[in-house]
């Protein structure tokens, strides 16, 4: 167990497992949210619908959730003229999915469940230099101050999600523990050549970030189950005494007409989250276009509830394949979690 890894222990103890929860995007569109919106914005104006979102990944089974702060960066929020509110912001996100955890869970899990609060953190959307004009100092000093508040706010874990770029997330690792003493957890996403977008590979992740003793590392999002599954199992078998991360998407976003919606249903979730765990995974859930359904089947197959879905591998998620008015979104999912 990495550095930091005991923040899983209990669960991974018990059932070998730990279940995170699914998509916040996709719930908060659900509710009114339009494409060009502040989803952390949300933490203030709209905090009963953000905490219902995490309440029902909760009742589904998610022992863990991620923050409404994805975007909670001061480079992100400054395209919403919200750079001033970073820690306000983050802060509200931490206190709304601490609020969820203790109305279904009780204070101290007196309910039988204890729930982690992990302070999602993404990317900046910025290049580091000499790319971009972003400094390595001023990538870390961003994560610093978001992670400040999301640990102010009740977060138990801060949890790196969606990146592309190792150079990003070991200024954001160095940013995160400038901040406090909260163990560190780091998914990057990983396309259909098996590398991010920034040319990664899952073992070169592995190699590069398994020394700084994170307490999970893993991959989420991308742009189909079969990758993500494949990046994560990479990485287990580079670092097998590292708790590791599958969270793909429900499939691809695709456009079907007017209808907007992903390729993949709860029982393809499912499937691909007892393959993962077979496989040596420990902690799953799901990204982009997932909901309290999918997880809810996750904890069902996993937990022995219900048989386990006779999906043998995901199905074909080429652009090919789709049906000819369909059209795939692949990088509107990478630049905002839906």
């Amino acid at each position: 167990m990495t550095a930091g890894g005991d923040v899983f222990a209990r669960f991974l103890g018990a059932k070998g497992y730990v279940l995170a929860d699914g998509a916040i995007g996709t719930q908060l569109f659900a509710s009114g949210l339009t494409s060009g919106d502040s989803p952390e914005l949300w933490n203030l104006q709209r905090p009963e619908t953000v905490r219902e979102v995490h309440r029902g990944h909760l009742r589904a089974g998610a022992e863990v959730v991620l923050t409404n702060s994805f975007g909670g960066n001061s480079f992100r929020l400054r395209l919403h003229d919200l750079d001033g509110r970073v820690a306000e912001l983050n802060e509200a996100a931490a206190r709304n999915a601490r609020a969820a955890a203790r109305d279904v869970c009780g204070t101290h899990g007196e309910q039988g469940r204890t729930v982690l609060v992990a302070g999602s953190m993404g990317p900046t959307g910025e290049l580091l230099a000499p790319l971009g004009s972003m400094t390595a100092t001023a990538c870390a000093e961003a994560f610093t101050t978001q992670a400040e508040a999301l640990a102010r706010g009740g977060a138990d874990v801060l949890w790196l999600e969606t990146m592309s770029d190792l150079a990003e997330v070991e200024a954001a690792v160095r940013g995160a523990r400038a901040a406090c003493d909260l163990p560190v957890a780091a998914t990057m996403t990983f396309d259909t050549a098996g590398r991010t977008m920034m040319g990664t590979t899952a073992t070169e992740m592995a190699e590069r970030l398994g020394p700084l003793q994170l307490a999970a590392l893993g991959a989420n999002c991308g742009s189909n189950i079969a990758d993500t599954e494949a990046a994560a199992l990479e990485i287990h078998a580079a670092l097998p005494e590292v708790a590791v991360i599958s969270k793909p998407n429900a499939g691809i976003p695709v456009w079907t007409g007017s209808t907007f919606h992903y390729t993949a249903g709860p029982d393809v979730l499912a499937a691909h989250a007892h393959r993962a765990v077979q496989g040596g995974v420990r902690i799953v859930g799901a990204c982009c276009g997932s909901t309290p359904e999918h997880i809810a089947a996750i904890a069902a197959t996993l937990a022995d509830e219900q048989p386990v879905p006779e999906i043998d591998e995901p199905p074909s998620q080429r652009a090919e394949a789709l049906p000819a008015d369909a059209a795939p979104l692949r990088s509107q999912s990478r630049r905002r979690r839906r």
